[in-house]
């Protein structure tokens, strides 16, 4: 039980009575019955003051944390008694996570309950745990304050980012997925799947009309088809120590395994089969293609805790052990990245090769820095220096994505804020064209 500074200042009232009382002796006893008075108070109010069993503490949140997304932590709290009760409590989160509040405070009314809100932004993937919940609240009168920890200790998990899995379902139902960058407009036609008969137009080809259907109506009557399903995506994410290095408040790494988990999730919401390998030096997980829940679910568990290790990526193996694994024709997302064109040499041989039966796609992410010291002004001889090595750095990047789409493999190296729309983008083109 602490002292409020209303407590402290009606305590320091009572000085000048004291120190009066040398002139005036009676004074002193003035003082002594006003302490009382005080002492009483004090003595009411925590008599009065809720104890902390009649003050019922929860924290909510989502079973799994997002990865470098603002998630929201809520502490219940409920007061059983039939005064309101004023508070302010920390909750002891993860101190790796970033938060947006260390103290929360509000007032609960009587038989009520107040939901105190803050959220967290993690910035690694992992296992963590949350502390307990420590809250002071005042009494009735205000002069003391009570202080209780509530034991609500647990254990969580930081997860890739899928609050914008949720986002993505959400703005798909409201049609506005041009919001976060992506293009869904269905391209009929070139697939393989009935979708549909319509009348015929001027520019649809000779091939696509339906002669039966002609016939029975008596017009032009034209075949739709669309993209076909059960195709296979396998997501082929390089953890070596390339990919350690931050972009922004997160490693390359991250924004690959986000990348990965969602488009794994809209591959699967088309009937895609869909699988993932990861590899440093050597392999160390793989997931044969499937569709469905489950497979997602064994996905995002295979995802969560992927952390990048200094050891240098050995392409050359993992992408043999895909191919001894995968023997039908797939759409291979390798998320690496390119360093000078000696070490790239092997990459762009073996994702040459693999281009023979697969479709590969190589996805990289720009470096912001780079990218922005070849465009600043030169005001002096540091200046030009930066300028020059960026402006090679680029050049090199260029020509081995250059190197990679003449070999007859895709490639997307765009910012980190535009990785997943990128992308995603590019699987839905593809399919859309019918390549997989």
């Amino acid at each position: 039980m602490l002292p409020t500074l209303r407590l402290l200042v009606l305590l320091l009232l009572a000085a000048p009575l004291i120190a009066l009382s040398a002139f005036g002796p009676g004074l002193i006893w003035v003082a002594l019955l006003y302490l009382a008075a005080v002492a009483g108070l004090a003595v009411t109010d925590a008599a009065l003051a809720a104890r902390p069993a009649q003050i019922e503490v929860e924290r909510v949140h989502d079973p799994q944390l997002s990865l470098g997304a603002e998630n929201l932590v809520t502490v219940i709290l409920a007061n059983t008694t039939p005064r309101p009760v004023t508070f302010t409590l920390r909750d002891e989160h993860p101190h790796e996570f970033p938060a947006d509040a260390r103290f929360l405070s509000g007032t609960i009314p009587p038989y009520d309950v107040y939901e105190a809100r803050y959220h967290v932004r993690p910035l690694r993937r992992g296992d963590y745990r949350f502390g307990d919940v420590v809250a002071r609240y005042r009494g009735p009168l205000g002069t003391i304050r009570r202080q209780a920890r509530y034991e609500l200790a647990a254990e969580v998990k930081v997860y890739p980012n899928v609050l914008e899995l949720k986002k993505y379902d959400l703005l798909a139902r409201k049609g506005l997925l041009h919001e976060i960058g992506l293009r869904v407009s269905r391209v009929r036609g070139p697939g393989g799947e009935f979708e549909r008969l319509r009348d015929y137009t001027a520019d649809d080809e000779f091939r696509r009309i339906s002669w039966k259907a002609t016939a029975r109506r008596g017009k032009p009557i034209a075949v739709e088809y669309e993209t076909e399903r059960s195709q296979q995506v396998v997501c082929v994410i390089d953890c070596g120590r390339l990919m350690a290095p931050p972009v922004g408040e997160l490693a390359r790494l991250d924004y690959a395994v986000n990348t990965a988990l969602m488009l794994s999730y809209v591959a699967g919401l088309r009937g895609d089969h869909v699988g993932m390998l990861a590899f440093a030096d050597e392999v160390r997980a793989y997931l044969p293609p499937r569709r469905g829940k489950p497979q997602f679910q064994a996905l995002l568990e295979a995802l969560y805790n992927l952390q990048p290790e200094p050891v240098e990526a050995d392409h050359g193996a993992a992408l043999g052990y895909l191919a001894r694994r995968q023997r039908r024709r797939a759409l291979i997302v390798l998320f690496t990245d390119l360093a000078t064109p000696e070490a790239a040499g092997p990459l762009v041989t073996h994702l040459t090769r693999l281009a023979r039966h697969h479709l590969p796609l190589c996805v990289t992410v720009s470096d912001p820095f780079v990218s922005g010291a070849a465009g600043q002004p030169v005001a002096s001889g540091a200046d030009l220096y930066r300028r020059a090595v960026a402006e090679q750095l680029l050049d090199e990047r260029r020509a081995l994505l250059d190197r990679l789409q003449r070999a007859g493999v895709l490639t997307v190296d765009v910012p980190a804020d535009r990785l997943s729309a990128g992308v995603v983008n590019t699987y839905l083109r593809l399919k859309a064209q019918g390549r997989l």
